[in-house]
């Protein structure tokens, strides 16, 4: 039986279904750096458990955003990255970052710190 035709009442539900949650965005923008390893993951996200962490890279595997690369090394090696639909998130990502900057020191003044930034080599943060 085909799946029941969806109706949004915005286009940001639609984006909103895929990308979003509290770690998808923030997963997404560490991989518009490059791909990533599941530990390199864990380090970046450290309040995220490993199981969390599986869960949502297989559903943005699935949404066709992002693609699982499996070495044939021993021991196995395997990285994430973004899939070309899953790159034209980058914009959108960034964007989210930036204004998150500019929140972050709006709300909270000079002594907030965003803990990812130190977390970035610094050509990364240049976005």
């Amino acid at each position: 039986m085909p799946e029941p035709v969806k109706q949004y009442n915005t286009a940001v539900e639609a984006t909103l279904e895929v990308i979003g949650g509290k770690w998808k965005p923030v997963i997404l923008f560490f991989l518009t750096f490059g791909k990533k390893r599941n530990g390199e993951l864990v380090r970046l996200l450290p309040s995220i458990t490993q199981k969390v962490l599986t869960q949502q890279l297989k559903e943005l595997e699935r949404d066709g955003i992002i693609q699982r690369i499996v070495y044939n090394e021993m021991p196995p090696r395997v990285e994430y990255e973004l899939t070309p639909y899953g790159d034209s998130l980058k914009e959108i990502l960034h964007a989210m970052c930036r204004w998150g900057d500019v929140h972050v020191q709006r709300t909270y003044g000079e002594q907030a710190q965003i803990v990812a930034h130190d977390r970035l080599s610094q050509h990364e943060k240049n976005i």
